[in-house]
């Protein structure tokens, strides 16, 4: 990949996976996908709350869907199921793997052994660093945009930003 494939645009989207606003968020992150289709990275990075006891199993998942090249349908699966996934844990993770035709058992196997858990760790660390303290949270341009409380207006406020990188 050359860097004239690198989108200028790129949104950090942090997300908790057994997060209800971030159940919500998703309508606006498909709008955004729609209208900017390929010039805007859009890029799913976790912040596991200690309040939900699943969600960092959740991101270790679905860092290993994203190896296995499903990482935003996974993500969307799964926080479809929020209450699921805070009733039963770990197999609706793995049940989720099956559903979307990824290799379940590697995704078992990945929450075993902890093979995500530094990506995951850093993605936490970096998000603490910058500020924050809720799901989702927004980075585009250098800009934090704090939907934990309300999500009113970000969207636009996204793409805002997003045509003014890609004006350049």
């Amino acid at each position: 990949m050359s860097d004239s494939d690198i989108s200028p645009a790129v949104l950090d989207v942090w997300c908790e996976l057994q997060c209800p606003d971030c159940h919500q968020a998703l309508d606006d992150i498909r709008a955004l996908r729609a209208r900017y289709g390929d010039r805007l990275e859009i890029r799913l990075r976790h912040f596991p709350l200690e309040k939900h006891k699943h969600s960092y199993a959740a991101a270790q998942a679905a860092e290993e869907a994203a190896e296995q090249g499903k990482g935003w349908e996974y993500a969307e699966a799964v926080l479809a199921r929020t209450e699921e996934l805070g009733a039963r844990g770990e197999q609706v993770l793995v049940a989720v793997a099956k559903e979307l035709g990824l290799d379940a058992e590697e995704v078992d196997t990945a929450l075993i052994d902890g093979r995500h858990m530094l990506i995951v760790d850093a993605d936490q660390a970096e998000g603490k660093a910058i500020g924050m303290t809720g799901t989702p949270t927004y980075v585009i341009g250098g800009e934090r945009l704090d939907g934990g409380k309300s999500q009113e207006g970000l969207r636009e406020r996204i793409a805002e930003i997003a045509d003014r990188l890609l004006a350049g």
